[in-house]
């Protein structure tokens, strides 16, 4: 069989179009992802997981979800309950750090339960950037807090709870997006400290965590490494910094390609993010177009990306066989006492 292409592709409504399949088929992306758009009702929702591996005859492809809790949850009730943020969490953990690591790693294993009975089996969390006073929002509340101790603590304790689910955690924004006064959304953010100071800071969670199998990066641009290029396209931050400093050694994909933090069209930017040294090419929106020119700039895996990819598929397991109800009834009980 051919090799999948180094890119991970949405999809533009609750079932996929024939234009959608023809693609998938053709040009075999390594993954899929879901936004809300895409996730109506149960049934669904499973239904379009198989039509996307269906696709491309891979039955344990990875199909990744933004489900981090707050304000970013991208299955909501009634399907999935609404849970906390993880600046809620980080206050337990403040109030009694046993609690608060417990209720993170609890609150995660509910989400693989979630999850799994759709066949999703990557959740894009735990989000270990460290924000500080006055960033942008666009972090906010997704944080654990402001001190790196605590942050990392917290994300591996989420991690854990997802692989303890059979799912896989996808750490992000690497190597940091805690001091962006912006919205990488809509413009890009600019940080101008010292290496000194990130590597005091900013990059301490994501040197915790290094050895997970996953990471997303961050539209951001860090002056004292490449003043010129955001982390997510920038070969001196991915081998210096990602690669390097930090030591991370997993799979690396971009933050979304249609983001309005990277510059010129979307072809273009899949290009740069491949020639940056990022494995894999994240593409949210499901749109066509887009997604064609995404897919003319996209290689096969091979190398150290196709190592790394396989590491992840080989690492997918079948959970731990907890009790789905005694861990809710856990969960809900150290949130209520907080």
């Amino acid at each position: 069989m051919s090799e999948s292409k180094a890119m991970i592709l949405g999809s533009s409504g609750p079932t996929l179009t024939a234009d959608e399949v023809a693609l998938y088929k053709d040009e075999r992306p390594w993954g899929f992802i879901l936004f809300a758009r895409n996730c109506i009702e149960p049934a669904q929702i499973s239904d379009l997981v198989a039509s996307m591996r269906d696709a491309i005859g891979r039955p344990d492809a990875p199909v990744l979800i933004d489900q981090e809790g707050g304000r970013v949850q991208r299955i909501r009730p009634p399907m999935i309950e609404r849970y906390p943020s993880a600046a809620v969490l980080g206050e337990l953990y403040r109030q009694d750090r046993d609690k608060g690591l417990r209720a993170t790693w609890l609150m995660s294993r509910l989400h693989a339960f979630d999850l799994m009975k759709f066949g999703i089996n990557v959740d894009c969390l735990p989000v270990i950037d460290v924000p500080i006073e006055g960033a942008s929002n666009v972090i906010g509340d997704r944080a654990y807090g402001f001190d790196p101790k605590t942050v990392a603590e917290m994300g591996q304790a989420a991690a854990d709870g997802l692989k303890a689910g059979g799912m896989l955690p996808v750490i992000k924004h690497m190597p940091g997006h805690g001091r962006g006064m912006a919205d990488s959304h809509h413009e890009l953010p600019v940080v101008t400290v010292s290496r000194a100071e990130l590597e005091a800071h900013d990059f301490l969670p994501f040197v915790a965590m290094k050895d997970e199998l996953m990471a997303m990066s961050a539209h951001i641009v860090f002056t004292a490494i490449d003043p010129d290029e955001p982390a997510t396209i920038s070969r001196k931050v991915i081998d210096e910094i990602i690669r390097g400093h930090i030591g991370f050694d997993g799979l690396l994909m971009s933050d979304d390609t249609s983001m309005n933090a990277l510059k010129g069209t979307i072809g273009e930017r899949a290009a740069r993010i491949v020639g940056g040294g990022c494995d894999i090419v994240l593409h949210c929106n499901g749109v066509m177009d887009e997604m064609k020119a995404v897919v003319k700039e996209t290689v096969p895996l091979t190398g150290d990306a196709l190592r790394r990819a396989r590491a992840v598929e080989a690492a997918f397991g079948a959970g731990d066989g907890l009790n789905e109800e005694a861990i809710r009834a856990e969960f809900h009980g150290l949130l209520a006492v907080s």
